[in-house]
């Protein structure tokens, strides 16, 4: 009887501790911020980390208590080839969102130039076309055209930027904004913070080339038959991916360079083959030759360009770097 009666009170204590904390830290165990963690204590590698602190309420008192999360589990991927695929997750889905948000500036420039009448309106009707052609949602289109009719919405204007990073990489970031002084801005206070130098105009450009392209993931495809395809729908090139001591086929991709005439045609082959792929945003840079730098440079300068992807008025960063 003891032991049932400590198991049913144990289970109360339970059941009224959940209900009065409401919690956003799932699979945790909380600790307060003045109790225990004012200790010098050491915890085990399962402490989390990212974002240590969450806000619980107390649903007696209406207050708000800053609590300390200790996972249950690792809340990290495991492994160094399952965090850089999660990475590879992240920077694609990364890349769909500035293509869309990319084609959304060039649909409100459109609209601003020659109104929402696709007839009268011959870059608009191409821009759409683009937008088709690469899989951008409707409703994003559709959003994108309203905005251009908002008072205040000013048209979108490109600018390129040349950026030196660390190992003598050079950088063009491509910027698409409605408000030129606050863009240039960002961008050198980005570039400044993480190493980088701003170049002069045409200083970097020269190094890289225009070009559509179109990415193959290595696993998905037989090597011979999506050089078969591309080049019968008239590709430039079929460009394999550099290989490292650590990469896999399902972080590798194939580059299909093409003129901008033929690129609709080769993602119609593709299609029809039942192949997936990635397009571009609308073309891409290629760098005429590659820079080959150590490790550290590497890291640092993939960390410059992820800021400045961060920003919303870039579309995109090219580099010469391996």
């Amino acid at each position: 009887m003891g032991s049932s009666s400590s198991i049913r009170a144990f289970v109360a204590i339970l059941r009224r501790f959940s209900h009065g904390f409401s919690s956003k830290c799932p699979y945790s165990f909380p600790l307060q911020k003045n109790g225990l963690l004012d200790r010098n204590l050491s915890f085990p590698s399962t402490v989390s980390t990212y974002s240590p602190w969450c806000s619980y309420e107390n649903k007696y008192s209406g207050h708000y208590l800053q609590e300390r999360k200790i996972w249950a589990f690792h809340p990290v991927c495991m492994g160094r080839r399952s965090c850089k695929i999660a990475g590879r997750k992240g920077a694609q889905d990364a890349k769909k969102a500035k293509l869309y948000a990319r084609i959304g500036k060039e649909v409100v420039s459109a609209v601003k130039k020659g109104g929402p009448n696709t007839i009268s309106n011959t870059a608009l009707a191409a821009v759409l076309e683009k937008a088709k052609e690469l899989d951008v949602p409707k409703e994003i289109l559709d959003r994108n055209i309203k905005k251009a009719s908002e008072k205040g919405q000013e048209a979108y204007i490109e600018k390129i930027y040349e950026v030196y990073g660390y190992g003598g990489v050079s950088m063009v970031v491509e910027v698409s904004t409605d408000k030129i002084n606050r863009s240039v801005a960002a961008v050198r206070e980005v570039v400044k913070d993480y190493g980088g130098k701003m170049a002069d105009p045409g200083s970097v450009m020269f190094k890289f080339r225009r070009v559509r392209v179109v990415n193959v993931k290595v696993s998905d495809v037989d090597k011979d038959h999506l050089l078969a395809i591309a080049l019968d729908a008239g590709a430039e090139d079929v460009i394999e991916p550099p290989l490292y001591e650590d990469d896999t086929e399902e972080e590798s991709y194939y580059k299909i360079v093409s003129a901008s005439e033929n690129y609709a045609e080769i993602l119609s082959k593709l299609r029809e083959d039942g192949m997936k792929f990635e397009p571009d945003n609308g073309s891409e840079l290629l760098p005429m030759t590659t820079i080959e730098v150590d490790d550290e440079a590497m890291e640092l300068n993939k960390e410059l360009m992820s800021k400045l992807l961060e920003l919303d008025d870039v579309d995109a960063v090219y580099t010469d770097q391996q």
